[in-house]
């Protein structure tokens, strides 16, 4: 199957990559719905979805940033061997996109340029008052619910439960699946909406699918490798 995958690649001009969490379990990050994963952990008897809300957050605050801090920030993940190929991948100019689903910053860790995080970023981190800027660090170091020195509460730039992706970044993700030759679909259920639907815009010869577990994109797929993203990219030569 990584044969399949290197001729396709070595064919290809304009590959996308389509990721979700399980590009980043090798890196210690869980994924949602695999035994250990955020969903099957217990924090009262409150569900991960239901913290992690629009609603939620605004309500309660602080146990919002208190699950927050325990099971989404993993500060000493590093990239793993499919960030590193999709670093090469763009370096050799095959690579016109990435669009994740993760918010772990681990592909511009790698050095990717072409992100489109339509889940948004750990990362960014902002004051609901004077729109200051804050760091991964500076919430995770602090305590109760952060705060900027304006008295502002600082909020993430993650997609909430409720809330739209961001309108901006969402265009640039589907103008790469429309113009891309090859579309990479990786480590994603795609059961959630509106990213799921992102599918629709690719035109392109090759749909390529690398996951675990069937997923319905596995229909429409020219190539399906079932097992772990990390070692499969990972095994290939850019």
């Amino acid at each position: 199957m990584s044969d399949q995958l290197q001729q396709i690649i070595r064919r290809s001009r304009r590959i996308v990559f389509f990721g979700g969490a399980g590009v980043s379990t090798a890196s210690g990050i869980p994924d949602f719905h695999s035994a250990g994963g955020l969903y099957s952990r217990e924090f009262g008897s409150l569900s991960p979805e239901m913290i992690l809300s629009k609603s939620f957050f605004y309500l309660h605050p602080d146990i919002f940033f208190d699950f927050y801090r325990q099971f989404m920030l993993y500060p000493d993940a590093e990239p793993n061997a499919a960030h590193r190929c999709l670093f090469e991948l763009e370096k050799a100019d095959k690579l016109r996109g990435i669009v994740t689903q993760n918010i772990d910053g681990l592909h511009k860790k790698a050095g990717n340029i072409r992100v489109y995080e339509i889940h948004g970023s750990v990362h960014e981190n902002y004051c609901m008052e004077c729109n200051a800027s804050f760091t991964a660090q500076d919430i995770l170091h602090s305590s109760g619910i952060p705060r900027c020195e304006c008295g502002g509460v600082i909020k993430p730039s993650v997609v909430l439960y409720g809330e739209p992706l961001p309108k901006y970044v969402c265009i640039g993700a589907l103008r790469e699946i429309t113009n891309a030759d090859t579309l990479i679909v990786a480590g994603t259920s795609l059961s959630v909406e509106p990213a799921a639907g992102f599918l629709e815009h690719f035109r392109g010869k090759n749909l390529v699918v690398i996951n675990q577990e069937p997923i319905p994109a596995d229909q429409q797929a020219s190539l399906v490798i079932r097992g772990d993203v990390a070692e499969v990219l990972g095994s290939l030569s850019v």
